[in-house]
């Protein structure tokens, strides 16, 4: 039988991903020392040909933009939790050739909240659309008991939160995002937008506000991120999604739980350090 150690990330760009240097250190702790983990930049043009040529001897895929949606059309099984939001980030093959793609964002979110104490909220504003949006609305589908306000730029984007929400049963509202400023006033703040994309709004950020989870890890802090801490507010960045995220997709690909969560922290925290 086939020794099932590979696994890698897959996306374009990728060089910038520290999922490998996440499930490296997993793998250190837990003692795999033959797991290997890789990064290969492919697009949605080369994802198929990739997917087919892969051998016995792989375990799982990490996906990151643009092919969390572009690959399932060529799984066997998705779970309720991906297929929620149409979006797979995990991808772990099965002794018998099977491929099952998952969402380890939407759990990963929610126990990056739960680690910083936040376990219920009855109101939250999302900033921004899109794949990361959408899963931000899943997460606040267990977290927030109130409504949620998206903040986007276009009424097509506004239209897709709103058809999102009900979706997942989210009482979603939306804004323009000329009005994001008014967001601060939500107890939970869910940033989602591009690196820069929320500069501008730093000095709107008020006295004592509640938690904003801006979800970038590169560049940090965010210009929105620091004004935040130094308003008093309650802090959580892309590297806690990330590293959540990453334990999830340890624990299937290798079937040894918990993950290093620990360990995996540290080297990301390290890695970022050095760039």
């Amino acid at each position: 039988m086939t020794t099932r150690h590979r696994a890698a990330v897959l996306g374009s760009p990728i060089a910038h991903s520290l999922s490998p240097v996440l499930h490296r250190a997993a793998y250190r702790e837990l003692g795999l020392d033959d797991w290997s983990y890789g990064r290969f930049e492919v697009d949605e043009a080369a994802l198929a040909g990739f997917v087919g040529e892969l051998d016995a001897s792989w375990a799982g895929l990490s996906l990151t933009m643009p092919l969390k949606r572009a690959v399932i059309p060529l799984l066997d099984e998705v779970t309720d939790t991906a297929a929620s939001v149409e979006a797979v980030n995990t991808v772990v093959f099965t002794e018998d050739g099977r491929r099952i793609g998952d969402n380890t964002d939407i759990p990963g979110m929610i126990a990056a909240l739960r680690e910083r104490g936040v376990e219920k909220v009855d109101s939250a504003a999302v900033l921004g659309a899109g794949a990361t949006a959408s899963s931000a609305l899943a997460a606040l589908a267990r977290v927030c008991s109130g409504p949620v306000t998206a903040y986007v730029r276009s009424e097509a984007r506004a239209e897709e939160m709103r058809g999102w929400g009900e979706r997942l049963g989210v009482d979603v509202r939306t804004a323009s995002w000329d009005e994001a400023a008014e967001a601060f006033a939500a107890p939970l703040v869910i940033a989602t937008t591009p690196a820069g994309t929320t500069d501008a709004l730093a000095g709107a950020v008020p006295d004592a506000p509640g938690t904003l989870f801006d979800v970038l890890y590169d560049p940090w802090p965010t210009r929105l991120a620091a004004a935040w801490t130094a308003r008093g507010g309650r802090i959580l960045g892309g590297l806690d999604l990330l590293v959540h995220q990453a334990v999830l997709q340890v624990e299937q690909m290798t079937g040894r739980a918990p993950g290093p969560l620990a360990a995996m922290r540290t080297a990301g925290e390290r890695a970022l350090a050095e760039r």
